[in-house]
């Protein structure tokens, strides 16, 4: 019976029914109608039959609100809510290989901490109403075919504390005002097609990484001036030229870096100081145009382990000081033009990777360290203008 004929009912049964009514649950709040029709723009971008019916995209069926609880068959995975559960705050897909465009209405869903598409094939640009996204901490991207430029109006994302957009198409310059992201800690737009040179990066970065890139020029020092908590710097596979200065190894908590496969022709090595240089731990300078003497001051770096100067120039003795370097257990200098006998502790001390392909004599056949087999004689002598091993090499 409705409760509205309450006059049709035995006088003593209305206290009963007026305890119930105040117990009543009340109506599950709703998603904020601009989210709702964002989500809607955002599942119509991307094409119907790039949606297994087994994905999280398939079970957003908006007969039901998107962030009305229990989720038992309607929106199980994909999104996260507010608590009150009136707003979107993450979008996390599975990597189901979708494919479609970011629809700019992505803009709408303004209290969006994370948006996660990673692994799918997504494509075409990046939106640059993106950058409405004010609340954004987190945007990954990473493995999708999205090309075009890094949008500039994405350096107005004041919150965003983690950027990656690495393994796709992107290209163009990096935006000139990337420092203006006062919280990004990661920075990861590795293996695009970006160009140009460095501009000034985000203060509070920790790590770096635009490997596989076609970015060039000099490692300019005004790029990382003010970068004290800079950890891991990643800038293998670009077009890098000039000689990489001595301010670069100073920075005060680097630890690892990576300039493999560049052309850079001369690196500055300075004796740690006390408020830089100590923390570093791997160093690859690898397939780069390298000139001069192998750096003997990598040898006062208290925890490195790991170094690569593999296939460059380098001439003359490796330091005896890297035979004594206890904490050296990685080092690779094949492929340079170094000559006489390799220290004794790098042969006997348990050290891996290779000496070989260089002009050293005497390299004992019994060490892994000695494997690839020495250039012939004539190379050697070619590169020293006939006088291997005496003296000063040419330049």
């Amino acid at each position: 019976m409705a409760l509205h004929n309450l006059n049709l009912l035995p006088y003593f049964l209305l206290p009963l029914i007026s305890l119930l009514s105040n117990h009543i649950p009340p109506a599950q709040a709703l998603t904020a109608p601009s989210d709702i029709s964002a989500l809607k723009a955002f599942k119509a971008s991307i094409k119907a039959s790039s949606i297994p019916p087994w994905s999280c995209l398939a079970s957003w069926d908006f007969t039901t609100d998107p962030c009305a609880l229990p989720r038992r068959t309607h929106f199980t995975c994909g999104l996260t809510c507010s608590p009150d559960s009136t707003r979107v705050t993450q979008i996390t897909l599975d990597p189901a290989a979708y494919s479609g465009t970011l629809t700019p209405l992505i803009s709408q869903l303004t209290q969006l901490s994370t948006l996660d598409l990673s692994e799918n094939s997504f494509s075409g640009p990046i939106p640059s109403s993106i950058s409405s996204l004010s609340k954004l901490q987190s945007l990954t991207l990473r493995s999708n075919s999205f090309s075009g430029s890094l949008p500039p109006s994405i350096t107005n994302l004041k919150s965003l504390e983690s950027l990656d957009i690495s393994h796709n198409f992107l290209s163009g310059f990096l935006p000139n005002a990337m420092n203006s992201l006062p919280n990004l800690r990661r920075l990861d737009l590795s293996f695009n097609k970006l160009a140009g040179s460095l501009p000034k990066l985000p203060p509070n970065l920790l790590e770096l990484a635009l490997k596989r890139n076609s970015l060039s020029g000099s490692v300019p020092k005004s790029a990382f001036t003010g970068l004290i908590q800079l950890e891991v710097v990643e800038l293998s596979e670009n077009s890098f030229s000039g000689t990489l200065q001595s301010w670069f190894f100073l920075l005060p908590s680097l630890q690892q870096v990576d300039l493999a496969n560049n052309s850079l022709t001369g690196v500055e090595i300075p004796k740690p100081a006390g408020n830089g240089g100590g923390e570093l731990v791997a160093v690859d300078l690898g397939f780069n145009r390298i000139e001069g003497y192998p750096p003997v001051n990598f040898a006062g770096y208290p925890v490195l382990s790991s170094l690569s100067l593999r296939y460059n120039r380098l001439r003359g003795r490796i330091p005896l000081e890297y035979g004594r370097k206890k904490s050296l257990k990685r080092l690779y200098l094949d492929g340079n033009f170094l000559i006489g006998q390799p220290p004794a502790g790098l042969v006997t001390g348990g050290v891996s990777g290779s000496l070989g392909d260089n002009c050293l004599q005497a390299c004992p056949a019994s060490s892994n360290l000695c494997l690839p087999s020495q250039k012939p004689n004539a190379i050697c002598k070619q590169a020293y203008g006939g006088r291997k091993g005496k003296g000063k090499p040419r330049s």
